[in-house]
């Protein structure tokens, strides 16, 4: 997710080379899926360009092999018979990441636009941020869902707000039981030593890619030349 966010689709590729070359490497066409589903959810957090152009570079920076034995069929196509489904599992969502306050918190986007927490609520937390059905192959989960939203606000930066609010989202998932059980070192990630840990991690892979230059939102625009 902080490569996503760099527009850094060759650190991408990388990583997934990096995996395949541990002592026990898990399945390269697992692998290869579960980053490009969280690649998918950072739309949410960095719109959609940057996916556009990290996951078509994935792609093409992907064995053939693999990337063919992904799962091709799309899991979140909404129809009359599974929207329904779909908006309970977001609204689920949203609650379990901002209780107490997940009312109060529609109603202040509200307030600065009335489809604000509409287009959030179904757009986002339902149909892409929340996970598709039980029968999906590919799923990121809700404790990964966190990881990715700190990872890609944490290093665009700017949105402290934000990175906090989901800081504490990671925390409730242990609270309210909708963490998952397979999560290695989940529960330890949801402490403050943990917590800290996640944005140090984020940080020096940051520092890494750009060198200390920092995001790509905003940094270099002065230099940039428009281009037909």
């Amino acid at each position: 997710a902080t490569t996503m966010t760099l527009n850094s689709p060759g650190s991408m590729i990388e990583l997934f080379h990096l995996t395949q070359s541990l002592p026990s490497p898990p399945p390269a066409a697992e692998t290869a899926g579960l980053m490009r589903e969280v690649g998918l959810k950072c739309i949410s957090f960095n719109g959609i360009p940057r996916t556009i152009n990290c996951l078509g570079a994935f792609r093409e920076g992907m064995p053939k092999d693999v990337f063919d034995s992904i799962p091709s069929q799309p899991s979140r196509q909404l129809d009359p018979d599974n929207i329904s489904t779909s908006f309970a599992r977001g609204r689920a969502l949203w609650d379990s990441v901002y209780r107490p306050f997940e009312g109060k918190l529609l109603d202040k986007l509200a307030q600065s636009h009335p489809n604000l927490p509409v287009h959030i609520l179904n757009g986002h937390y339902s149909n892409l941020l929340s996970d598709p059905p039980a029968d999906s192959p590919i799923k990121v989960g809700r404790v990964l869902t966190s990881l990715v939203a700190i990872a890609c606000l944490r290093a665009q930066t700017g949105v402290g707000p934000q990175v906090t609010s989901h800081v504490f989202g990671l925390r409730k998932a242990y609270a309210d039981g909708s963490a998952e059980k397979d999560i290695e070192g989940g529960e330890w990630l949801a402490t403050d030593e943990g917590n800290q840990w996640i944005i140090n991690a984020i940080d020096e892979i940051v520092q890494g890619l750009t060198e200390g230059r920092g995001t790509t939102f905003a940094p270099g625009m002065a230099g940039a030349k428009l281009q037909a």
